[in-house]
């Protein structure tokens, strides 16, 4: 793979044919062998031979083991870790940049600001030991104390997606390490390097003991079910679409399923919304990182006093838009991840103009690999295919609504979001709206992916379970 950018630093990592299992870097045991391609060139990454479920059994027995004496280590020593990692990261920026760009076909700038977003997760994570604190409560019972004791909740199953795979990766594996968990990840099949290989790497060399993380780089479906029934992880992290998150659930039964479910964001503009100022939001709420974010924008829905206003602003600036090599540093818009992704994106664009909708922007796909997609501006009404379903790729829909009412039962239709946007002058009502959007997190005036609702207290009760202790307030004889 060749590198974009030419710096002086730490060789490069290899063995990118095997994966850590158990404290072992090796083959996974299912006979099946991955090819990781390049989105743009069409070339071969790495070939990776597959886990199976043995192997996943190997990489759960060895963190049960290993778990209990990380978590005995102070949180100093936890925090050393969690720091000495983000300076690797550092140290290791062009290397990667450049597999986030080969990899996930993300465009220089979205590359650098995912390595800058996992460098600071890990850095926030130095300080999560500390944090790791109980509570004394009243009891009851005449002369005893009930001490609230917050503990490590054992082996973390974290199950992350192809979008911004290591920023979600790193997100979740280093809050659960940082408590004191041992962690098994499975990456997407579409990113096994930068959503895991990369990351144990990255964790090794900063010393974290080597049988606390294993990655197990397998078939999607067959590999989650196994995760998902397996008896060691008490806990699985999941970030992606809700569709997945409803799967994993029901194979989920007795354990804590945390994380990011969730369906693509929605994107208001009411009349008195500036709307220069909603217009570039859009854009880059649309097509940053080429529509494969979670809190990404696909269905905009504005009042009809400035729809046709609002849409010519959206239109001039989309259709100035680069899209092509994301190794160019020029370049807005990468390819999409793989064929089949693109095939799924064209089929739900060729639904929604044969339900009505009209396509005023778009374009054939292009490249040596022929998944450059170009931005996709689709006007319909609210019930098309691209509005109903979540679209990894350069395509929105914008839909007019006759008034706030209107607006708000369009916008929720899309299910629970992750993110969503309100454009309004007046910020109370702004904040009004918000509420009565369905997301977990809404931004008055700015893009959906600007910002995420994840902070250190919730990572702490994702990865931690509470102990209480009824002890007596005095020695006994």
């Amino acid at each position: 793979m060749a590198a974009t950018v030419t710096s002086v630093g730490p060789p490069r990592y290899d063995g990118f044919t095997t994966m850590p299992l158990g404290g072992r870097w090796r083959p996974g045991s299912s006979g099946k062998v991955a090819t990781d391609s390049d989105p743009w060139s069409g070339g071969t990454l790495t070939e990776i031979p597959l886990a199976g479920t043995d192997d996943l059994d190997d990489a759960f027995a060895a963190a049960e083991r290993a778990q209990p004496a990380w978590a005995a280590q102070p949180p100093a020593a936890r925090a050393d870790v969690m720091r000495a990692a983000a300076s690797v990261l550092a140290a290791r920026r062009t290397e990667v940049i450049d597999w986030l760009i080969h990899e996930t076909g993300a465009p220089v700038a979205a590359a650098g600001l995912e390595w800058n977003l996992a460098r600071e997760t890990m850095l926030a994570a130095a300080s999560l030991p500390h944090q790791v604190t109980g509570r004394i409560v009243p009891s009851d019972l005449p002369g005893r104390q009930t001490r609230v004791c917050r503990v490590p909740a054992g082996v973390i199953a974290v199950i992350s997606p192809a979008s911004f795979p290591m920023l979600l990766s790193s997100r979740a594996t280093a809050a659960a390490l940082a408590a004191g968990n041992a962690v098994v990840l499975k990456p997407s099949s579409d990113s096994p390097v930068t959503g895991g290989l990369l990351l144990a790497k990255i964790f090794r060399e900063a010393g974290l003991p080597a049988r606390l993380l294993s990655v197990a780089v397998g078939s999607g479906p067959e590999i989650s079910e196994a995760i998902t029934g397996h008896p060691v992880p008490r806990v699985i992290s999941f970030a992606g679409s809700a569709a997945t998150g409803r799967v994993l659930a029901r194979g989920a039964v007795g354990k804590r399923l945390v994380g990011q479910p969730g369906t693509e964001g929605s994107f208001v503009v009411l009349e008195d919304a500036d709307l220069a100022r909603a217009a570039d939001a859009a854009v880059f709420g649309s097509f940053a990182g080429q529509d494969q974010i979670c809190m990404i924008t696909r269905r905009i829905t504005v009042h009809r006093r400035v729809y046709s206003e609002f849409t010519e602003r959206l239109l001039t600036l989309a259709g100035c838009l680069r899209a092509g090599d994301p190794a160019a540093a020029d370049t807005d818009i990468g390819p999409v991840g793989n064929a089949r992704r693109l095939t799924a994106i064209r089929d739900a664009v060729e639904r929604a103009r044969a339900e009505g909708a009209r396509q005023v922007l778009g374009g054939e796909p292009d490249g040596p690999a022929r998944l450059l997609l170009p931005p996709h501006v689709l006007l319909a009404r609210d019930n098309v295919a691209s509005t109903r379903e979540e679209i990894a790729g350069p395509v929105i829909t914008i839909v007019r609504a006759r008034d706030e009412r209107d607006a708000l039962r369009i916008a929720n239709e899309t299910g629970y979001g992750r993110s969503s946007a309100v454009f309004t002058r007046d910020i109370e009502r702004g904040a009004r709206v918000a509420l009565a959007l369905n997301a977990t997190m809404t931004h008055v005036n700015d893009a959906p992916v600007n910002g995420d609702a994840t902070d250190d207290r919730r990572a702490m009760g994702d990865f931690t379970a509470e102990h209480w202790i009824s002890v007596p307030l005095r020695a006994g004889p």
